[in-house]
């Protein structure tokens, strides 16, 4: 299987076998269902497209209700297509679970940051505070100078400044996948991901 989806249900730490102690994230994956099969004929790729999370049908737009109808499942609040490399194991309705991952295995984790607001340089871009020196003294979180007046005489793009910070799409490469409990769909992956509480993860192989 490529992947699975779920959401961040919080930190703890574990011991392995050592007796040393490991930081995890548990994760509640799945479980999701196969809702459609993309095919080089059909569509002009192949993938699988997975369904998570158990909605009502009144909540549900027609277009996406007649998906869930062909499929024979409920309706879900999130869909997702995955890159299968062999479309031929997996079935329209078919049901993934938190099995499909292997302990010690490492995985690419994706989910949108907590977002922080509006932010200064210094916590936004990790900017130099100044020094409470000569008499300044309320001057020391600002970001200095952004150009000059004779060339080029305007702000260049991309100018590392103040604004809106967090609520970005993160990718992490090369998690490690501490402990899976396949009974309770429940996934440890260790460290620290992105995003708070209940925060949409897509877990890839």
């Amino acid at each position: 299987m490529a992947g699975i989806l779920g959401h961040k249900i919080g930190m703890t730490q574990i011991f392995d076998e050592a007796g040393l102690m490991v930081p995890v994230t548990i994760v509640q994956a799945g479980p999701c269902v196969v809702t459609q099969i993309k095919t080089q004929d059909t569509d002009g790729y192949e993938a699988v497209q997975l369904g998570y999370d158990v909605i009502k049908e009144k909540n549900t737009v027609k277009p996406r209700k007649g998906i869930f109808d062909k499929a024979g499942t409920k309706p879900r609040r999130y869909l997702m297509e995955f890159d299968f490399s062999d479309t031929d194991e997996v079935k329209i309705g078919d049901e993934i679970k938190a099995d499909i991952l292997t302990e010690g295995s490492m995985v690419r984790v994706s989910g949108i940051s907590k977002g922080k607001g509006f932010q200064g340089t210094v916590k936004r871009h990790n900017f130099a505070m100044a020094n409470k020196t000569h008499g300044q003294s309320d001057r020391l979180r600002a970001p200095g100078s952004i150009g000059q007046s004779a060339w080029p005489s305007r702000v260049f793009k991309g100018m590392r400044m103040a604004g809106r910070m967090g609520g970005d799409r993160v990718t992490l490469k090369n998690v490690q996948v501490v402990k899976v409990d396949a009974e309770n769909n429940l996934v440890f992956l260790k460290g620290a991901l992105p995003g708070a509480k209940n925060t949409l993860l897509e877990i890839r192989k």
